[in-house]
């Protein structure tokens, strides 16, 4: 059974452009549990951008990359290849204004084995990336290779799992870059981002991607929705709300069809204090709920999101919260949810 949260939250607490704001009243959710947003800064130094990649490492934030094609300063093809890093949410350092890998947003994002990786790319400079490269201080970036088996394909699924990195789903779009049409639903995995080994070559969900952060929980790596990307032979984009588990790649199980929440693409995904969460993304606009879950089956909504609607933003799970970065509001906001003690 399904269990929706009817409180509402109470007060935001934001105070017009200042970059610092005061926290926001608790939001109750069932069982005594309560957590509170609290907004960070609404005015990051970093400029607006959605799709960057969203990395905890070495005791700090990090933010890779993004688009914003309204801003020709900032992103002259599109995207850019900044690095920023953060240790509370309102202060940023940029640590490379311009790394060595090409400009993207959506790739690949994980961190494994003492290193940040960065695994594919998209298609916005009319060229696959499929390259893959890390680094072990975010400064200095290895090109570990320039070309990917599972190649050409954006919109990918990325996970760090039993020592392994795991690329699930994606497509072609061949609009953006020359490629025959494809959407895929199989898995792979490598232990070294050089050799890839197909694990399974068509998984029993539908061809999806755009899915954006990692769940990795209770042993088992999971798929929250996505959705396809519309192309010139499937003009209509498809969207997802069912849920699915696997602890080898190999082996999957639908744990729900149809969650609650609506279903969606270019949504972010993550886990925070023993549960999974799904927030915002798009279908036919942005939203911004935010749904947890203990089990995958059973599904409980957050009430009173105080942040605004947006897609493809950067979300971290670092010093005790779940933080919401930036994305297609395209702003350079910094939020925080937190859990507070009952009373």
């Amino acid at each position: 059974m399904t269990i929706l949260v009817s409180a509402i939250l109470l007060a935001t607490g934001l105070s017009g452009g200042d970059q610092r704001v005061a926290g926001s009243q608790p939001t109750s959710a069932p069982r005594g549990v309560q957590y509170r947003w609290q907004p960070v800064t609404l005015k990051a130094p970093f400029a607006a951008r959605d799709g960057a990649g969203a990395l905890v490492f070495d005791g700090r934030m990090w933010l890779l990359g993004g688009w914003n094609p309204g801003d020709k300063t900032h992103f002259p093809t599109h995207c850019n290849s900044e690095v920023w890093s953060s240790s509370d949410g309102a202060d940023w350092r940029l640590e490379v204004r311009s790394a060595p890998w090409e400009p993207r947003h959506t790739a690949g994002y994980a961190v494994l084995r003492s290193r940040m990786w960065i695994v594919g790319g998209d298609a916005i400079q009319r060229h696959y990336q499929n390259d893959v490269w890390s680094s072990s201080d975010g400064l200095r970036w290895e090109r570990v290779t320039d070309r990917v088996p599972w190649g050409p394909r954006v919109l990918h699924h990325t996970v760090a799992f039993d020592d392994r990195l795991w690329v699930m789903g994606g497509q072609t779009l061949p609009q953006f870059a020359s490629a025959p049409e494809a959407f895929h639903n199989d898995v792979w995995n490598t232990r070294d981002g050089r050799t890839w080994t197909r694990v399974l070559e068509h998984a029993p969900w539908e061809p999806r991607g755009m899915i954006g952060g990692a769940v990795v929980f209770k042993g088992r790596m999971w798929i929250l929705g996505g959705g396809t990307y519309d192309t010139p032979q499937v003009p209509t984009r498809k969207f997802y709300n069912d849920v699915w588990s696997s602890a080898d790649g190999l082996h999957w199980q639908r744990h729900v069809e149809h969650a609650p929440w609506c279903p969606r693409q270019y949504h972010e995904v993550a886990v925070f204090d023993g549960r999974m969460w799904v927030l915002e993304g798009w279908n036919q606009g942005n939203r911004n709920d935010v749904w947890y879950s203990s089990d995958g089956v059973e599904w409980r909504e957050l009430p009173g999101t105080p942040w605004a609607p947006r897609h493809a933003a950067s979300v971290f799970v670092y010093d005790d919260a779940l933080w919401m970065v930036a994305g297609n509001n395209m702003t350079s906001d910094v939020w925080k949810l937190v859990r507070v003690r009952a009373k």
